[in-house]
């Protein structure tokens, strides 16, 4: 009975409130939508927010190697790690994304992470650089992402299939000529004692749509002079092929490991003599080229069809008939171990015509002495007149123990001389150089291999240059012998002009303060045999003298 009561009771009230509620509960359904609108905004907000912990946990965590990894499956449904902030006392400030406190630790580079960054470097396929992607750090900003992969300035699209980046080159050098002086009867030449030169002052532009690539890489420095612009690189690229780069346009292609080691991971200001001659035949910087290259973990291959080189015919407005050739390489790792590479190959190249001008086809090989400061050249094989063909072979060998790098080449080349009806046949001439060159890194990791480029690459920095914690980037120890002679046959050049031979004996030293800047310091002593075929009287008896160079280097 009192159950019954209480039910009426409730039936009652329900009714007599129910005129009120009916309209407010109507409001409130209707509202729903945006209440749920609103919930999956915050929902994402909050994603979003996720996202952007774990990116800064894995900045921390590579910076410093003390952050616990966070892992995908595990993120999401975690509670965030709150620090709470705490009124500052006085007292310096810390520093942000470095370690704190005697226990803090810092994560050891990985061993590529060491290594200088080489802007000229082998192309990654767009699989590569979505992995990279994946590791960088990068800011997005609407459907751009924007950062810096490797030090390079780098603009994408969300999902990196358009890219364009912005990369440096620079390279400054300094130094002059000590006891270069001429012999009794001899002109003086251009042997400053001191003077400056921007060697190599590369800006590269690089476009990317997924495995397709243009790069356009204009040059402002100088091997001899500098104060003119020109071209090293503008060339159209694909990546699709497994471990394959596939170029057409002004490129440089390398048939020697001392080119493929690329120009800022030199052991030395510059190449050594007949790796400069030989590259020139019918490839060197901004020749025109269609080809590819391939590599495997213990082989490498390249070879490519050439042409002329990019502002032949704007120096010399009298060329009817230009250049074609060809350059090859195929180099291995027969053995491979911790401690212990072992690389050996060979590279050729062949010019199967030299431009034609007014005069000819003609062809003069001619030098410095292994220092880019603007010198006399007195190395020459005299000016080689009715040219058909130049070629050049050699093998190459490299030999890395731990932290001792031992390496060398040699390349014979040989002149073949057209025979034009009714005129005195001209002898075919053969030429040849080589070099040998030790390397010891005293501080940081040593040089090592990189397979991509099939070549050793630069020392390992493991900390950038910090006194304050005892880091003091690498610091390797470098010599070099080299010989080029290019003396063949009495009077190759002309009546009473003889080639000549040039020995440099060469000590360096190489600091890497991080992995983007690079001091170099060279000391050459240089012997030169007498030639009539250089200009002015210069090396009537023969030159010998010595140079002291050096060099400040940035990439990126």
């Amino acid at each position: 009975m009192k159950e019954g009561l209480k039910v009426r009771r409730l039936l009652a009230v329900a009714t007599a409130l129910s005129p009120a509620f009916l309209p407010a509960l109507a409001q409130a359904a209707s509202q729903d939508e945006e209440v749920t609108a609103l919930r999956r905004e915050i929902r994402e907000m909050q994603r979003q927010m996720r996202d952007e912990i774990r990116v800064l946990q894995a900045r921390i965590a590579r910076d410093e190697g003390r952050a616990t990894p966070v892992t995908a499956g595990h993120a999401a449904v975690g509670a965030p790690h709150v620090v709470h902030a705490h009124r500052w006392a006085g007292g310096p400030l810390p520093a942000i994304g470095e370690p704190q406190g005697p226990a803090a630790t810092r994560r050891p580079r990985t061993d590529a992470e060491t290594r200088l960054v080489t802007p000229e470097g082998p192309i990654p396929s767009w699989a590569e650089i979505r992995a990279a992607s994946a590791r960088d750090e990068t800011v997005q900003v609407g459907g751009m992402r924007i950062g810096f992969p490797a030090g390079r300035p780098t603009i994408s699209s969300q999902d990196g299939a358009y890219s364009f980046s912005i990369g440096l080159t620079a390279q400054g050098d300094l130094g002059g000529f000590i006891g270069a002086g001429p012999k009794r009867g001899e002109a003086n030449g251009n042997f400053n004692k001191f003077t400056q030169n921007a060697r190599r002052l590369r800006i590269y532009f690089s476009w990317r749509y997924k495995d397709w690539v243009a790069n356009v890489t204009p040059e402002f420095g100088s091997s001899s002079v500098d104060g003119s612009v020109s071209l090293f690189e503008a060339n159209m690229n694909y990546t699709g092929l497994h471990h394959t780069t596939l170029t057409v346009g002004y490129f440089q292609p390398r048939m020697e490991e001392e080119s493929a080691e690329r120009a800022s991971s030199f052991e030395f200001l510059e190449r050594p003599t007949i790796v400069d001659l030989v590259r020139n035949l019918a490839g060197g910087v901004a020749r025109f080229s269609v080809g590819g290259e391939h590599y495997e973990n213990r082989w490498q291959a390249a070879a490519y069809f050439t042409g002329q080189k990019f502002g032949d015919r704007n120096k010399d407005t009298t060329i009817t008939d230009s250049q074609t050739g060809a350059v090859a390489r195929i180099v291995g790792r027969p053995y491979v171990s911790k401690d212990i590479d072992v690389h050996v190959g060979a590279g050729a190249t062949s010019a199967f015509k030299v431009n034609q001008n007014a005069n000819g086809r003609n062809y003069t090989f001619s030098d410095n002495m292994e220092v880019p400061l603007g010198e006399t050249s007195l190395l020459t094989s005299g000016a080689l007149t009715n040219v058909s063909q130049i070629w050049a072979a050699g093998p190459q060998l490299a030999f890395r123990w731990r932290n001792f790098l031992l390496k060398g080449e040699y390349y014979h080349v040989g002149v073949e001389r057209g025979h034009n009806a009714g005129a005195t046949p001209l002898p075919s001439l053969n030429f040849d150089g080589w070099y040998v060159a030790a390397n010891y890194t005293l501080l940081g990791r040593g040089r090592a291999y990189n397979v991509k480029s099939g070549a050793f690459t630069t020392p390992g920095v493991e900390h950038d240059f910090d006194p304050a914690r005892g880091e003091w980037g690498a610091l390797e120890l470098s010599g070099r012998w080299s010989v080029t002679d290019l003396s063949d046959v009495a009077n190759q050049g002309g009546t009473g002009v003889n080639g000549d031979q040039q020995t440099v004996w060469a000590g360096g030293l190489n600091w890497y303060p991080n992995q983007h800047f690079k001091f170099m310091l060279d000391f050459d002593h240089f012997i030169v045999t007498r030639s009539k075929g250089v200009s002015g009287g210069v090396d009537l008896l023969g030159r010998t003298g010595n140079a002291v160079a050096g060099r400040v280097q940035a990439t990126f």
